[in-house]
């Protein structure tokens, strides 16, 4: 016992039950390394003497940390304290998956495109940050209604316990398939019934679906310049190669992309919003597009986004409405509208692509949760989603005016703004004595997560600008960041 004397004073006991203060105070020599591995520890009887306290405390102590690996015990020698110890074996392996930097991934078996994705991810991994005022591609979280959204969870909570082990529908709830027709077809103009939509996880596993059925190693596809680095992410992962295709205030640039990149097998376009820019694609070029893509069998993505944040009038049909070839696969998202972590979005698919999807979902991830679904399906049917969006639709268009009318009090030489009627960031170019690293690096000091609109460029962008988004926070919010912006920016 005299050999251990020297460590167990020291095990000082915390608040808490005894037993729990035991068992920390132990852990904690051991892993100090004032005990060291393969040390023998005292009986049960000479711990309880030693510290005072009672050996069923001892004994449950020691129980949990050879529970925990901490400690081994030998039938007729006595406890031990493990030669492998958890925490470091813990360190170890985080220190070593750490070090495995890009240049070495060129030992590893793993798939090119992966590594191809490197350069994207680095570009865009210092800027993804939310819960910052002006941060991007956040909806007006603070208006989501919470309270009637349990109730509904809980509603089908209680639904889905008769029926647990017995779902199991790769293109999603019916009922919200069924749901989610009804509503598109009367606000977007889309033609499909309920058959035609897949229930995915987001417009990202929509993308990589997408890109899993129609597209072989190699194939082109085109994406707006700048554009949507999640877009050029998955797309890349699966072995497409990336045609960037100009836009401007009328959208992506189709007689552009005819002339530079005529061998291209599907083409990525967000005709109701692009992004980032915010142009929305004529009429002339939704027909151009269709038509050539019908005549070249060309599959087109159409990334509906932000369709609902329409301000000064209705959201316009989309190109799926429009299109009388089947040639259009098109996708929406509940994520913007609702919260980023709700991630429930859908794909309209072509009636002749209904079966390889149902493949491609199936063994992506078999299906996608039940209760959300449910749920979902009950607060659109029931009229939640489209009081929800109204009243959104009347809080962003506040906080955009909010927005620049501080820019235009605050920054008038600083910043130039295309004022756009949907989406909810705003382009601001820049003066020629500003530059966007500049303005980036001095946001992020004082808390503003804007975006430079470098990150969505495959090329170097002609000229500089950043974005901002302003449907998260209340216009007092907005106001004050621009004020904030203002004093630092010379």
């Amino acid at each position: 016992m005299k050999k251990h004397d020297a460590h167990f004073p020291h095990l000082l006991l915390k608040k808490g039950k005894i037993k729990d203060r035991f068992h920390d105070a132990l852990k904690e020599v051991i892993l100090n390394g004032q005990l060291k591995a393969g040390a023998k520890l005292p009986s049960s009887r000479a711990f309880s003497e030693l510290m005072s306290i009672s050996r069923n405390s001892v004994i449950a102590g020691l129980e949990r940390l050879i529970d925990e690996g901490y400690l081994i015990a030998k039938k007729g020698s006595g406890t031990y304290v493990s030669h492998n110890i958890p925490d470091e074996m813990i360190h170890i392996q985080a220190t070593s998956q750490h070090q495995h930097t890009e240049e070495q991934l060129s030992d590893l078996n793993i798939n090119p495109q992966i590594k191809e994705m490197f350069s994207i991810w680095h570009k865009a991994l210092p800027h993804v940050e939310q819960n910052r005022i002006f941060s991007i591609g956040v909806g007006c979280t603070d208006l989501f209604p919470h309270d009637l959204w349990g109730r509904l969870l809980g509603r089908s909570w209680r639904q889905f316990r008769r029926l647990i082990g017995q779902v199991n529908e790769p293109f999603g709830f019916r009922p919200l398939r069924q749901a989610i027709s009804d509503y598109v077809k009367t606000t977007r103009g889309l033609n499909c019934t309920e058959d035609q939509i897949l229930i995915v996880n987001g417009t990202q596993q929509a993308m990589n679906l997408t890109a899993h059925v129609l597209l072989q190693q190699g194939d082109e596809i085109w994406l707006d310049e700048p554009g949507y680095d999640g877009a050029l992410g998955a797309f890349t992962a699966n072995g497409a190669k990336i045609r960037p295709v100009v836009s401007d205030k009328y959208g992506m640039d189709i007689a552009y992309g005819i002339r530079h990149w005529p061998n291209a097998k599907m083409i990525f376009t967000a005709p109701s919003h692009q992004f980032p820019l915010g142009g929305t694609l004529s009429l002339s070029r939704r027909i151009a597009l269709l038509d050539w893509a019908a005549e070249n069998n060309v599959w087109i993505f159409e990334d509906d986004y932000n369709s609902e944040f329409r301000y000064a009038a209705q959201p316009i049909q989309a190109l799926q409405g429009l299109d009388q070839r089947e040639r259009v696969i098109y996708a929406g998202t509940f994520s913007k509208m609702m919260f980023p972590e709700f991630r429930l979005g859908f794909l309209v698919i072509p009636k002749s692509l209904i079966e390889p999807f149902k493949l491609a979902k199936y063994y992506a991830d078999t299906r996608t949760s039940y209760l959300e679904q449910v749920t979902l399906a009950a607060f659109i049917s029931d009229g939640h989603y489209a009081r929800h969006v109204r009243r959104v639709r009347k809080a962003c268009y506040e906080r955009q005016s909010a927005l620049i009318e501080a820019i235009q009090l605050y920054l008038p030489d600083s910043f130039q703004i295309e004022p756009s009627d949907s989406g909810i960031h705003i382009v601001c170019w820049l003066a020629e004595h500003l530059t966007e690293s500049d303005i980036v690096a001095k946001c992020r000091e004082i808390g503003l997560g804007v975006q430079p609109l470098s990150r969505y460029c495959q090329t170097d962008s002609i000229k500089q600008a950043i974005l901002l988004g302003f449907a998260a926070h209340p216009p007092s919010e907005l106001v004050e960041g621009i004020r904030k912006l203002a004093q630092i920016i010379p």
